[in-house]
């Protein structure tokens, strides 16, 4: 299959919250999405963006079902590791059903490996749910390690409330 991988564009935006919320529809969180395309716009296209992504294109005769000719992309950014240094953490990594088993996956995933190796990152970083047995294997595929099973690491949020509440414990200047 002919496609491109580049970085996304501000006007990318639309595309990359449409497919966000099918990411959400299979992790079976819908519910959890509360960003729309204009914080994505804010947040990743601004002078210091949070984040980079990188979006899968197809031309107009292999578009969608549905019309679409961006099908997939890769949201990461960069974290610092206290033992090891410099990484790059993948955030989400998504290609429309339709367009999967043709390479586009590994291509996004390897595009976001080789950015992080230019910017001397030492490791990639991901969390994949409990039951995505599809993504644990494709990822194993590669050579990725499952930090759950040889390191025992679980993974701890706050928010809403609980980071109100954290927040307001802090030292006033």
């Amino acid at each position: 299959m002919n496609f491109k991988i580049r970085r996304a564009a501000k006007e990318d935006c639309k595309d990359i919250s449409r497919m966000i919320m099918d990411l959400a529809i299979y992790e079976k969180m819908p519910d959890q999405v509360k960003i729309s395309h204009e914080e994505l716009e804010r947040d990743g296209f601004c002078q210091n963006p949070l984040f980079e992504c990188l979006v899968a294109e197809v031309p107009e005769e292999h578009k969608s079902n549905e019309g679409f000719t961006v099908i997939g992309y890769a949201l990461y950014f960069y974290t610092y590791s206290t033992w090891k240094g410099r990484a790059v953490y993948l955030e989400d990594l998504y290609v429309m059903p339709e367009f999967r088993g043709n390479g586009i996956g590994t291509a996004l995933l390897s595009k976001v490996a080789e950015i992080g190796k230019k910017k001397q990152c030492v490791r990639l970083q991901l969390s994949v749910l409990n039951w995505n047995t599809p993504s644990r294997d494709f990822y194993a595929a590669k050579g990725a390690q499952d930090l759950t099973v040889t390191e025992g690491w679980h993974a701890i949020r706050f928010d809403g409330q609980n980071l109100d509440n954290l927040a307001n414990e802090a030292p006033k200047d």
